[in-house]
């Protein structure tokens, strides 16, 4: 896997003068007008720290390699010469970003910018061994591919589980019982190697893996709702189990091997429900969607997706005491949970998806009474907790996973056409 991405900064070649700088300043510029940062030249300008003739050549230079668009009808309101507006390429290239859960998998392309095409979700194949299930994830990412019109240049994987660095191995692939340390990167590079990806993919073309937690705070820390935090906790839980992750500055910390912040195994009850790992009472199996169910004494509809279901049983709770019994209940484990990882942590900003999202809309001064309550800073110290923004966070931080490439260097990436 690569190093741990980062949010985009102006490398410190890009404040020297030197023959090459307009290249050197092509990452920075893209990542800056791909995460929203220089909506228009003048913004680029003063990002880069630059002159506005370079800003205007670095942008030429983007727009020639296919990647963004600027308008030369000026973006006015502003005093003094009006600037142009700068935008990624609706027509440019893509990547393909997967996810898998531990109830279907999820496939989508998606262009600069954090813009996901309409994602496909299918079921998870009949045997889950992780070479069928890597073929599954591939074979459906080269249809959408072959499809369409656009360039592909990489692809991107979201597991539920903890991945290594830089090996790409899963540890604790508790859903589907893959043995530890299965190597889901190599696999899943095969894997794409035999598909048909059509004549408008790179070949080979480059893959790489991460955990779901790590990938959706990556998204939400570049695209919604944790833009501008410094410290950003992500806490989500999706159709089973329990993730987190940590942005500090920019970069996921992701530990000396890739498993930092495995937070579903944080202990809130130990007399509580028994977890895969062998524990009771971790946050991962007191505050997923089955979790709730069990706290509300319900089954779920086999045939239905699980965490549609929980949300729908978290909504109910405005109405049915049934269900609020249940989200007050899942909402202080929850609670307890966030503030040991507040006193551990100290962020600056907590994300919840997931379902997670739903019981913070369901019971929002509760979780914060709670969270309060048990931090060491008390209500003085209480830290923001927001709702994620964005509808696939796992499939948009698989997406930034696999652009990092093309935002280090454009030029080489462009330059690797495709065959």
């Amino acid at each position: 896997m690569p190093h741990s991405p980062t949010s985009p900064q102006p490398s410190a070649e890009a404040r020297r003068p030197a023959p090459d700088r307009g290249r050197t300043l092509l990452g920075p510029a893209l990542a800056l007008v791909h995460t929203g940062q220089a909506p228009t030249r003048s913004a680029l300008t003063s990002a880069l720290d630059v002159t506005r003739a370079t800003a205007g050549a670095v942008s030429a230079e983007l727009e020639a390699l296919g990647l963004i668009t600027v308008d030369s009808s000026p973006a006015g309101g502003g005093r003094g010469r009006p600037s142009h507006r700068l935008a990624v390429d609706p027509s440019g290239p893509v990547v393909i970003a997967a996810q898998i859960h531990a109830d279907g998998l999820s496939i989508a392309l998606a262009g600069l910018g954090g813009r996901l095409e309409e994602p496909v979700h299918l079921p998870l194949p009949a045997a889950t061994d992780p070479v069928r299930m890597l073929r599954a994830v591939a074979l459906a990412g080269a249809e959408l591919a072959r499809a369409s019109t656009r360039r592909c240049l990489g692809a991107a994987l979201a597991l539920p589980n903890p991945v290594t660095e830089p090996d790409g191995a899963a540890l604790a692939a508790l859903h589907f019982a893959w043995p530890s340390g299965t190597p889901v990167a190599d696999l899943f590079a095969e894997q794409l190697r035999r598909a048909d990806l059509g004549p408008r993919a790179r070949t080979p073309l480059p893959s790489t893996v991460a955990n779901d937690a790590n990938l959706a705070a990556l998204a939400e820390h570049r695209h919604g709702a944790g833009r501008g935090a410094r410290h950003l906790l992500l806490v989500t839980s999706g159709h089973r189990g329990v993730g987190g992750a940590l942005v500090i500055d920019g970069r996921l910390h992701t530990g000396s091997a890739g498993l930092a912040m495995e937070v579903g195994h944080l202990t809130v009850d130990p007399q509580g429900r028994p977890c895969p790992c062998g524990n009771r009472g971790c946050l991962n199996s007191e505050t997923d969607p089955e979790a709730l169910f069990a706290a509300a004494g319900r089954r779920p509809d086999p045939d239905r997706p699980l965490l549609d279901q929980a949300r729908e049983l978290a909504r109910a709770a405005a109405a049915d005491p049934q269900a609020r019994a249940a989200v007050d209940h899942v909402t202080d484990r929850l609670g307890l949970g966030l503030a040991g990882l507040v006193n551990i942590l100290n962020p600056d900003r907590i994300v919840l998806s997931g379902l997670h999202r739903d019981l913070l809309a369901a019971a929002p001064e509760r979780l914060a009474a709670v969270v309060a309550d048990r931090c060491l800073w008390g209500r003085s110290g209480r830290v923001p907790i927001v709702a994620a923004e964005l509808a696939h966070a796992g499939l948009v931080g698989a997406a930034e996973l696999a652009w990092e490439p093309c935002l280090h260097d454009p030029q080489a990436v462009a330059a690797d056409r495709v065959g």
